[in-house]
């Protein structure tokens, strides 16, 4: 069985890129394989700051508040990279679906997974099952994966952290 590429865990590779930046180039291909990602990466000049640019053009679509503008935002993104689908065998990952042309340098396969993977995440999930984690001052991504829609918090650390202080501004 193939694991869609452009499925959950695209989106969450994306916000574990924006939570953590990796320090250079090999740590962000480092990241793309501890999300299941097996393909080689063309080298470009400039791919570590090309793909942050892909990462905070991604949280633009993060940091949306209407759906509408959220949608916006991601439909402009995936036109930079739109191509016709594509049936391919590579690295021996069995035969996938490609939604991007043959080009293979890290920021451009980046946001073409990005914004596809954000797509069917919103699309299926619903436009309001990602944002920023709700225990300020934290401003890390959070992508609800969760099965009742509810999640608010990048960390369970966060989630407590919220709720005494909640809990002491009750008791004030």
């Amino acid at each position: 069985m193939h694991l869609n590429p452009y499925g959950e865990y695209a989106v969450l590779l994306a916000a574990s890129l924006a939570n953590d930046w990796p320090a250079d180039r090999e740590g962000i291909v480092e990241r793309t394989r501890d999300f299941g990602m097996t393909m080689s990466f063309a080298v470009g000049d400039d791919d570590h700051t090309e793909t942050r640019i892909v990462v905070d053009d991604w949280l633009r679509v993060v940091d949306a508040e209407e759906p509408e503008d959220r949608a916006a935002q991601l439909n402009a993104q995936m036109a930079m990279v739109a191509a016709y689908p594509r049936l391919v065998d590579h690295d021996e990952e069995g035969w996938h679906l490609h939604y991007r042309d043959e080009v293979d340098r890290l920021p451009f396969v980046m946001r073409a997974v990005f914004g596809v993977g954000t797509a069917m995440h919103l699309s299926e999930r619903g436009m309001h099952r990602m944002g920023r984690c709700a225990a300020a001052p934290c401003r890390k991504v959070v992508v609800d994966v969760t099965r009742n829609g509810r999640q608010r918090y990048c960390s369970v650390r966060c989630a407590n952290r919220d709720a005494v202080r909640r809990h002491r501004a009750r008791q004030a």
